[in-house]
């Protein structure tokens, strides 16, 4: 019942918008409807007050990675941003959802499925703290989205502070965000640079890998001595360069999130790691099928919700 005196009053509120709209002055009637129909969103997709739990957005950006984090503090962070072809929907996405600034924005690494968008992100919200790994000058990539990225933070005057293991980036109020890799300073490929966030919400963890590879996981499992999670955002988008047998056994998930494009190139995520995280009895959820996947933290329970709006193209 209270739900549908709900939904009535957010209709009544669109109506009364559209009427004044008309009243006041016909040119701002289309600018009035639309922020009617925004304060009538699903309670997902629209800042509803103060928020007691923190929510963690898997946000679906086609084949690539972004990962929004609302803490209960008020925090915002925002772990990588996906493509260039979604740069604008992501930052519109970002705003329905609430976002007026990001106090910590990760870059895992330089790959343009993972920054594509970040240079949209940093020109259109205040920005706090930028992550970003130490890359060896031979490996630095020189393509247009990663010198677009370094404009649009030297334009601003920010300054970028090195991500690897060991960093705790915010240890407050029962949550907690810290990196667990890079642990080396040089590997071959790429994807190992990864920046690898662990977050803690009162009895709860959350693990995302970016594109870390099993030479990472490697490491993480050598240093680590309790990697314990409850959900975990798969390496490399579900690749069978990642998500290792042991490495997936010390982690031991309840929960496992794949974020990948549909029908992609590239196969993801890949049928024996799949398999593995099915036999290890954990729940799978894939951006390609449940487009964004919203995780809802009370710090004793996690919720899923699934299905909610794509930034992805179609």
């Amino acid at each position: 019942m209270l739900r549908g005196n709900r939904k009535f009053t957010s209709f009544l509120a669109v109506l009364s918008a559209f009427l004044m709209a008309f009243a006041l002055n016909g040119c701002d009637a289309r600018k009035a409807m639309q922020a009617g129909l925004q304060s009538a969103q699903p309670e997902s997709f629209a800042a509803q007050g103060e928020n007691t739990d923190t929510l963690v957005y898997y946000l679906d950006v086609g084949q690539g990675d972004s990962e929004l984090i609302r803490l209960a503090s008020g925090k915002t962070v925002l772990i990588d941003a996906g493509t260039p072809d979604t740069a604008d929907a992501l930052c519109d996405m970002l705003e329905k959802l609430g976002v007026s600034k990001i106090d910590i924005l990760i870059a895992t690494h330089p790959h343009a499925d993972h920054i594509g968008g970040m240079a949209k992100v940093v020109g259109r919200f205040p920005i706090g703290e930028i992550y970003m790994p130490r890359i060896p000058d031979k490996q630095v990539p020189t393509t247009a989205t990663y010198e677009k990225l370094l404009t649009a933070i030297d334009s601003k005057g920010m300054k970028v502070t090195e991500g690897k293991a060991g960093m705790t980036v915010l240890d407050a109020d029962g949550e907690k965000l810290e990196f667990l890799a890079p642990n080396s300073k040089k590997y071959t490929d790429l994807n190992n640079y990864s920046i690898v966030a662990l977050l803690t919400c009162g009895e709860k963890r959350f693990l995302f890998m970016g594109d870390a590879q099993t030479d990472s996981e490697k490491e993480i499992l050598k240093k680590e001595t309790k990697l314990n999670c409850d959900v975990l955002k798969c390496g490399h988008h579900g690749s069978s360069t990642s998500t290792s047998a042991a490495f997936l056994k010390a982690a031991a998930p309840q929960s496992a999130v794949i974020s990948c494009g549909v029908n992609n190139d590239y196969g993801h995520p890949d049928k024996k790691t799949v398999a593995r995280l099915q036999k290890a009895g954990v729940m799978i959820y894939r951006t390609d099928r449940q487009k964004t996947i919203l995780a809802r933290c009370d710090g004793k329970t996690v919720q899923f919700e699934t299905g909610l709006a794509s930034v992805a193209q179609s």
